[in-house]
């Protein structure tokens, strides 16, 4: 399988069909798993998704300090979705 092979874009996948049970069990800890592998080697969808659980706190124990560092990762490649999570994060002062 190409996310065991270590290609990012596939983990990222995979980790989207783990966190939404699309076909194979729902589990936000497999999810965090393999968003955690992309986003370690740049992938910025993985960094964003990684943000996103560490936000909710599933599969990860919750950190909005740990979010900001994913999302912040993920902004500086150009995910606007990742800077408006940062934002609002900034807005609410939830992180300096």
């Amino acid at each position: 399988m190409a996310a065991e092979q270590g290609f990012a874009e596939a983990q990222n996948w995979l980790g989207v069909l783990y966190e939404k049970g699309n076909g194979v069990s729902q589990s936000y800890t497999e999810a965090a798993k393999w968003y955690r592998k992309a986003a370690e080697q740049g992938n910025m969808y993985g960094q964003y998704h990684l943000g996103v659980l560490y936000e909710n706190g599933n599969g990860v124990p919750q950190s909005y300090a740990e979010a900001a560092n994913w999302y912040r990762k993920a902004a500086e490649q150009g995910n606007e979705y990742a800077q408006k999570n940062l934002d609002r994060l900034k807005e609410n002062h939830l992180i300096d």
